[in-house]
């Protein structure tokens, strides 16, 4: 019996009596030892390889934290808040699996023990559990099974991946592992899923040796819980020895093939060939009895490629500073650093980022820290801590000359600066900065249809935008005279000012489909002067990089050209 799915691929199930697919595949990845092993990169480097034989693949990501999502988590803790085309405020990785796996995702693909536990509530709360007592097991379990398969179902992928957050043996998250135990039974076992564990394997400086103990305990924990993992992934500095390879692979009951070494590597755009060249793909497949030719990963594989010729060999360099106020995170630029990597690689120009710490520019000023640079991003955040600086940092850039892209609260800035210091409105500010400013030029955006479930009101997710005729924002966008991106902000451009503001020289090219909101700012006479009220570094991806962030990496290595003659 051969089953095919809609790419070609085979499936041929054990016992199978019918040519039609018995059940959803799925591929569980777990983390054991310490949290930010990479278990996001490991599952979204999967699903490529996967992609890249012809499968469809969509990613489910479980976090186990009590808030329902990530949008009220501080940057310092948890990284960005990413944001999906719904407007769903999600975890960073779904970022990776979006990026990786070139799919926009719902907020269904994002699991918290917040939406697991509200959800159930309300359900018993309805009665619909009929008087019943509700309990981890099966009412916990059973929802959080039911949110998995009913993506898999919705996105008619042939495998779904699942990453569970945290590490195994922590409390917030045995009720997830106990449902994916339970998933595994009930979908057919091995050849339907898969369950792959994560692990570190640290070096001691003392002696210069690989460790097993902490993957031995790591497994043996798993394994009490009921999940025996098919394949380990061994994090680690460096390549595991042979000896180190066998040793977990005895200990942890795997075979040899099935242990894979995920050293450090300088890109994360690496990752899917480093465990392609281990046969993890091959591994996979057999295991799970899926029959799939090889595909073409052409463009991947020249994204790639530009990446690592980027890294040792650039054609050209550029210096651009991100002026932020959560900078000691990296992970709170994520996209941003994404979205250069993927912009650096379509224009062969190597991006370095030299980062700088809005209240740094408050106490130090623009000129000193921003000397040297070849293009400033200033990106989006909350609150009035480190904003007069990065006021600053944009006048410094608009009267250099200086390639300048401000993004959501950076667009706004760019509005302020531009009504201070050009048309000498003295003390115009935002109205969250300021409610007493005589010139409130960003004001709270009016009601609409997107509030959050803590009742304010937020543009959220993907809006078309209409570009008008003739402007450097139609000339990125390839000439699309509308476009879409996501947004996440409470205050825009008031609506009092714009006319005066135009007049006056600064230009609002892009604007909300209503003609209300203002959406996209420029500069004439200046050489890449581009402020926009979305985040297009959610949008950006490897093989179609976001056309802002390509725009100022242009426009910044030009500026560098000229600045040498």
């Amino acid at each position: 019996m051969t089953c095919f799915t809609s790419n070609g691929a085979i499936f041929k199930p054990h016992n199978a009596m019918f040519d039609v697919r018995v059940t959803m595949k799925y591929i569980i990845v777990t983390g054991g030892v310490l949290s930010g092993l990479g278990k996001g990169i490991t599952a979204s480097s999967i699903g490529r390889l996967l992609k890249g034989r012809g499968l469809t693949v969509t990613a489910v990501k479980i976090d186990p934290y009590l808030n329902c999502d990530a949008g009220t988590m501080s940057p310092f803790q948890h990284g960005e808040v990413y944001v999906l085309d719904d407007g769903g405020e999600v975890d960073l990785d779904l970022g990776n699996y979006e990026r990786f796996l070139d799919l926009n995702l719902s907020s269904d693909h994002n699991i918290t023990t917040g939406k697991v536990y509200k959800k159930v509530i309300e359900k018993e709360r309805h009665g619909d559990y009929l008087g019943k007592t509700v309990q981890i097991i099966p009412h916990i379990t059973n929802e959080i099974k039911e949110n998995i398969k009913r993506v898999g179902e919705e996105s008619g992928a042939d495998i779904v991946l699942v990453e569970l957050g945290g590490t195994v043996g922590d409390i917030e998250s045995m009720p997830f592992l106990e449902a994916v135990r339970q998933l595994f039974r009930e979908s057919g076992g091995n050849e339907n899923c898969l369950f792959v564990h994560t692990t570190l394997v640290p070096i001691l400086g003392v002696v210069g040796e690989q460790k097993t103990k902490p993957t031995q305990h790591s497994v043996k924990e798993l394994r009490a819980i009921g999940i025996i993992p098919d394949v380990i992934v061994a994090r680690g500095e460096r390549v595991l020895e042979y000896d180190i390879k066998r040793k977990i692979a005895l200990f942890c009951d795997v075979p040899m093939e099935a242990v894979v070494s995920a050293p450090d590597a300088e890109s994360i755009y690496l990752v899917p060939s480093i465990l392609e060249e281990q046969g993890l793909t091959d591994y996979i497949l057999h295991k799970m009895r899926i029959y799939a030719p090889k595909h073409t990963m052409r463009k991947w594989n020249n994204f790639v490629k530009n990446i690592v010729m980027n890294m040792q060999n650039p054609c050209a360099e550029v210096e651009i500073a991100i002026a932020g106020k959560y900078t000691d995170l990296k992970d709170s630029y994520a996209s941003h650093i994404e979205a250069f990597q993927h912009a650096g690689s379509e224009a062969q120009v190597k991006v370095k980022i030299r980062w700088i710490e809005g209240e740094d520019l408050d106490v130090q000023g623009a000129t000193g820290l921003l000397k040297g640079i070849d293009g400033l991003l200033i990106p989006g955040g909350f609150g009035d801590r480190g904003t007069e600086g990065k006021i600053e940092a944009v006048k410094y850039a608009r009267e250099k000359k200086i390639p300048l892209l401000g993004v959501c609260l950076g667009f706004q800035l760019a509005v302020v600066e531009y009504c201070r210091n050009v048309m000498k409105w003295e003390g115009a500010n935002s109205s969250e900065f300021d409610s007493n400013t005589k010139y409130p030029v960003i004001d709270i955006l009016p009601e609409q249809e997107d509030v959050t479930d803590m009742g304010a009101t937020m543009r959220l997710g993907a809006h078309d935008i209409k570009l008008v005729p003739e402007c450097l924002a139609r000339d990125i966008y390839g000439g699309k005279a509308t476009i879409s991106e996501r947004h996440r902000h409470r205050y825009e451009v008031n609506p009092e000012f714009i006319e005066q503001i135009e007049k006056s020289g600064l230009r609002f090219t892009g604007r909300s489909k209503d003609g209300i909101r203002m959406e996209i700012a420029e500069l004439a006479k200046h050489p890449y002067f581009m402020a926009v009220q979305f985040h297009p570094e959610f949008k950006s991806r490897p093989e179609n990089p976001s056309r802002t962030h390509l725009g100022l990496v242009r426009a910044a290595a030009e500026y560098k050209s000229k600045k040498k003659k």
